[in-house]
């Protein structure tokens, strides 16, 4: 009983001292988190289906029936993804390259790995009227037909596409290191396994190309990000003032914490400047802010000519915003990282030492600069040829030429 009291004036304690110090916030989140833990299944789902990881025995590469190429006839491809919303940056890419391809003598399947049931009708809607693909789409559940290729898309669609055994050359469309995605343990090394099972690697950017093939000897090419320049563009008439910040609390590896505090610091220093915020729906914050929660592409575009500087941060791959937003002539402010100068490759980005001071000290450079019109201006013109297509002709040689090799 003694030592009740003793935890329960402990916990007193520390509620008070948190509503001392104006963190109420701070409070109503470690209640929240203490509880969701508190019912939280000891051992946790995977991404992956159980018996998928059972099945894969990276000891033994499996013998697969590689289908010739007839001449004239079209190539076939078969494309495993996991269902997802409408907007999923990974998912638009993935439907770029899928239609470029389609427009280039290939018969496109995609295959949802469906782990938890969700309702196929529905999500193959959103392929259809968000993502613009009108070809087949079944189900792994009622297994693949043969192919000239198969591309494995996210870690959890490897396994079934290692398992699988319909005919086709095993490629692997990686956007991510995604054992980052996770805290060292079982699940990150499940995901690591995959770059062990033979695939041929299709990379978003160099970076990863590099990674995979010098840590796991993969085979691995790489196409450069594009840009959708129709959408994203620059407006001679823009007024801009402001600073953007590309935020997602749910995605760790855009550091938004970090954004956050950087951000905190910018705004004590230059309390006149609008700082527009999207991606997710933020609430209340310690600063003035403007909410845009999720917006369209065109959305996008308006905001970025809006602004003068945008805070994109990648702790993994780069995503797709830092060249949208030069495209829009707005100058993003980037984490200094290897990985992001080595697929960015732009003298129009602008990068600062990760830490909340130095982001701040960048943005706020950019914001005062003298030259801005002219700096703009330039960092549009530097992605004017960036394109999809380029990417799209990238995957199709790569697919190409592999298939007129032997093996995996």
């Amino acid at each position: 009983m003694h030592q009740v009291v003793l935890q329960l004036n402990r916990r007193a304690r520390q509620l008070r001292k948190l509503l001392d110090q104006k963190s109420r916030r701070s409070a109503i989140d470690l209640f929240l988190t203490a509880l969701a833990d508190s019912i939280r299944p000891k051992s946790g789902a995977l991404p992956v289906g159980r018996d998928e990881v059972l099945a894969a025995n990276l000891s033994h590469a499996p013998s697969l029936n590689i289908l010739s190429i007839e001449s004239g006839k079209p190539l076939s491809l078969n494309w495993v993804i996991v269902p997802a919303r409408a907007g999923s940056g990974g998912h638009t890419t993935i439907f770029r390259i899928i239609r470029y391809l389609e427009a280039h003598g290939y018969t496109n399947r995609v295959y949802f790995y469906n782990l938890y049931g969700a309702d196929h009708q529905y999500y193959e809607t959103i392929v259809r009227n968000s993502y613009g693909f009108y070809g087949f789409i079944g189900s792994l559940d009622e297994g693949m037909k043969d192919a000239h290729a198969l591309m494995a898309t996210s870690w959890a669609t490897a396994y079934p596409v290692f398992n699988s055994h319909c005919a086709g050359k095993r490629f692997y469309f990686v956007q991510d290191y995604e054992p980052y995605f996770y805290s060292v343990g079982a699940t990150s090394l499940f995901a690591e396994n995959t770059y062990r099972m033979g695939f041929h690697a299709i990379t978003a950017g160099r970076w990863l190309s590099q990674k995979l093939s010098q840590e796991f000897s993969m085979k691995a090419d790489f196409f450069e990000f594009g840009c959708d320049t129709e959408i994203y563009k620059r407006s001679e008439s823009a007024n801009r003032s402001g600073i953007v910040f590309y935020a997602r609390p749910d995605a760790t590896r855009r550091g938004f914490e970090l954004g956050l505090l950087a951000l905190e610091v910018f705004a004590s220093r230059r309390p006149e400047i609008d700082l527009h915020f999207y991606g997710e729906k933020m609430g209340k914050l310690p600063f003035r802010f403007i909410d845009h929660g999720h917006v369209t592409p065109a959305e996008l575009s308006s905001i970025y000519n809006r602004c003068r500087a945008g805070l994109s941060l990648s702790l993994t791959n780069v995503s797709l915003v830092p060249h949208e937003m030069l495209a829009a002539g707005c100058i993003p402010v980037v984490n200094e990282a290897a990985h992001n100068r080595i697929v960015l490759d732009n003298p129009y980005v602008r990068y600062a030492v990760p830490y909340p001071q130095a982001l701040a000290d960048v943005l706020e450079s950019v914001v005062m600069d003298q030259n801005f019109d002219s700096l703009s201006r330039q960092a549009a013109m530097s992605v004017k040829n960036v394109s999809w297509d380029n990417a799209g002709k990238k995957v199709d040689d790569v697919i190409r030429r592999s298939l007129d090799q032997p093996g995996l």
